[in-house]
Parts: structure tokens; C-alpha cells; sequence
């Protein structure tokens, strides 16, 4: 960012007045239109992938299992990430200040931070789906009614868990510093912000979030996941592993593509950069981090394709020409393992079925193998 300074000699009270004048775009037109495709290019993957994922799933019954439902839930928190995070991010990216009104300031920040944690606390739930699944596979599965419940109660934890946030989130105008338009117009400076009675709050709240939304969570869900790997080292349980690398790639993505933000936030809130530092860090690797973030919304229906035959074919329907509201036939929604937590209802059910896993949804079933 270029900053012209001023000196206004006040003669009156014998003392210099420092001005800051910033101009109304941050950057270059190139450099503006690389941010733009750069963000266009994972807005449209984010609301048509994660607009499938969720048509999929609601259309056809044979794919509403528990961990489907956990996925559905991730993709609706993906597309709160596309609707209210990506147009204003960019946006604020680009012009300097906070364009937007004080009640989009507090949407925005309690948008985000409420679909981070829901996705957070979503992977942690599939991770304790998978686990009591497959290393205590004999005990009672999650119903359809208990996920949900977990569903409801992972909305009302990230609520509870970011509405401080929301409600220091204010619009207020920086003294002393000016925008500069085009035809050279002065007008004052807003930013969106935390304003926290005292400094050392924010450090504390920004601590505890990044503990409770991002480094406990995910090591739970890593040890979780390491147990797994362990029970799947056996020849029996081969047919599992498909899903639960579709989940390990997901939980791994999550955390990689949020750590540099994450990076970023603990780094001005305790190293407090100044300067050329901070115009370095607002100017082009917050915004390159905040994409990066993003882009694991668009990026998870693609795994689901890759990993899941079902969300495969339902992708391949909808894009089919005069089918793009379609979804996957029910008679090709059901695996050859059928998928969901449920019992064949052949008459020649027998005690000595064990429970396995579906290797391509990832629910529990009855199946014959006693091998």
C-alpha cells in the first residue's frame, strides 16, 4: 500500500498534525484482476459443488446415513462460506477501509466464524462416527435422530463460542488517516475491527479460539483417525478403508488450508507488526490466506466425487444437458454394500452377521462376510 503523508503546520496551537492519505484502490489493475479471478475461480466450484452435495443428499432417501448427513452439514457451512464470506473478503481486499455498512461488518465476522467452527466441530463428529464404527464395531450405531441432535448441537456451540466476536465487531472511522479517490476526493477512513476494552482481551479470545476451533479438535481427530488406521491394518477390514480416506482427506485439507490464516491472526495480535510489515501483510498475504482458506469450501464436493461412487453419479446426472436439478436415480444410489447404518431385511438374516462398515458411504451394515 502507497501512503502519502502531509504535515498540516498548525499555527494556532504550535504543533504538527500528522495526515495520513490512502488511495481508495490497494493495488494495480492487474494485480486487482488477479484477485478477482483468483477468487471467482473458487466462488463457483464453492456454490455449485456444495449445492449438489446438499441436492443429493436431501433427494434420495438411500443416501441419508449418518455420516452423509454430517457431510451435508459440511456443505451447507461451505456455502454460508460462499454467500456471505468470499464476495466481502474480496471486496475488502481490494479497496481500502471497510466499504460496507456496520451490520454486514458483524455478519460477515460471525458468518465465518460460525462456519469454520460448525466444519471444525462436523469433521470431529464424522471422526467419532467412524471410530465407534469400525474400532468398537458391536456397538450401537448413531441413528438418523442422534445425528441430527449432534447437527443442532454443533450449530449452538460455534454460536456460542463466536458471539463475543460478533459483538465487538465494529465499524469505526481511523482519526487522522483519509481516503483518496480518483478525482481526488478526501473522504474518512472506516475499518471493520474487534474493539475490545482492552488489548490484551483480543490476545486472550484469539488464543481460546484458535485452542477450541482449530488445535484440539483436530488432534482429537487425528488420534481418532490414527486408531482407525490401526484396526484397518487387518485383512478383514479392507473394505472400509475407502471412506475413511475420503474423511482423512478431508479432516487433512481442513487443517492445512486454514493453518496460515490461523498463522496469521496469532502473528499481528502478539508480534503486533508495523510499517512496511503490516502494509506487506493487510496488502497481499492476508488476502492470499484468506483464499487459501476459502478454497477448502470448494474444493471438498471434489472429494466426495473422487472417493464416493454415489456422489460421483449424482455430479454426473446433474451435468448431464436438461438435468441440472437432477439427482441420483434411487436405484443407482444404493452401493453393492448398501450404505447407511441399517440391516438387510433378507429372511435369511442370521445372529452371526457382524457389522462392517460401507466402504462406499461409510455407514455400518449387516453383511454375510463372518470372515
Amino acid at each position: 500500500i502507497t501512503f502519502m503523508h502531509f504535515l498540516n503546520y498548525n499555527v494556532r496551537n504550535n504543533e504538527f498534525l500528522l495526515f495520513i492519505l490512502s488511495p481508495y484502490y490497494q493495488h494495480s489493475l492487474a494485480i486487482a484482476a488477479s484477485f478477482t479471478l483468483a477468487y471467482l475461480f473458487i466462488f463457483m466450484p464453492c456454490m455449485v459443488g456444495n449445492y449438489l452435495v446438499c441436492l443429493i443428499v436431501v433427494k434420495n432417501r438411500h443416501m441419508r446415513t449418518v455420516t452423509n448427513l454430517f457431510i451435508l452439514n459440511l456443505a451447507i457451512s461451505d456455502l454460508l462460506v460462499g454467500i456471505f464470506c468470499i464476495p466481502t473478503t474480496l471486496v475488502d481486499n481490494l479497496i481500502t477501509g471497510w466499504p460496507f455498512s456496520n451490520a454486514v461488518c458483524k455478519l460477515s465476522g460471525l458468518v465465518q466464524g460460525i462456519s469454520v467452527a460448525a466444519s471444525v466441530f462436523t469433521l470431529v463428529a464424522i471422526a467419532v462416527d467412524r471410530f465407534r464404527c469400525i474400532v468398537y464395531p458391536f456397538k450401537p450405531k448413531l441413528t438418523l435422530l442422534v445425528a441430527k441432535a449432534t447437527i443442532g448441537l454443533v450449530w449452538a456451540l460455534a454460536l456460542v463460542i463466536m458471539l463475543p466476536s460478533a459483538v465487538m465487531l465494529t465499524v469505526d472511522q481511523e482519526k487522522g488517516h483519509f481516503m483518496v479517490s480518483s478525482d481526488n476526493q478526501i473522504y474518512p477512513l472506516y475499518y471493520c475491527y474487534e474493539t475490545w476494552p482492552d488489548p490484551e482481551m483480543r490476545k486472550v479470545y484469539t488464543m481460546v479460539l484458535f485452542t477450541h476451533i482449530y488445535l484440539m479438535p483436530l488432534a482429537l481427530i487425528m488420534i481418532m483417525y490414527g486408531c482407525i488406521g490401526a484396526k484397518l491394518s487387518s485383512p478383514i477390514s479392507q473394505r472400509k478403508v475407502k471412506v475413511v480416506k475420503m474423511l482423512i482427506v478431508v479432516a487433512l485439507l481442513f487443517m492445512l488450508s486454514w493453518l496460515p490464516l490461523w498463522t496469521l491472526m496469532l502473528l499481528t495480535d502478539y508480534a503486533r507488526p508495523e510499517g512496511d510489515q503490516l502494509d506487506l501483510l493487510t496488502g497481499y498475504i492476508f488476502p492470499f490466506s484468506h483464499w487459501l482458506a476459502f478454497s477448502n469450501s470448494s474444493i471438498n464436493p471434489i472429494i466426495y466425487g473422487y472417493f464416493n461412487e454415489n456422489f460421483k453419479k449424482g455430479f454426473q446426472a446433474a451435468c448431464r444437458p436438461g438435468s441440472c436439478c437432477s439427482v441420483v436415480p434411487q436405484e443407482q444410489a444404493v452401493s453393492k454394500d448398501h450404505q447407511g447404518c441399517k440391516a438387510r431385511t433378507t429372511r435369511d438374516t442370521a445372529l452371526s452377521r457382524k457389522a462392517e462398515c460401507s466402504a462406499e458411504a461409510g455407514g455400518c451394515v449387516v453383511d454375510n462376510d463372518s470372515g
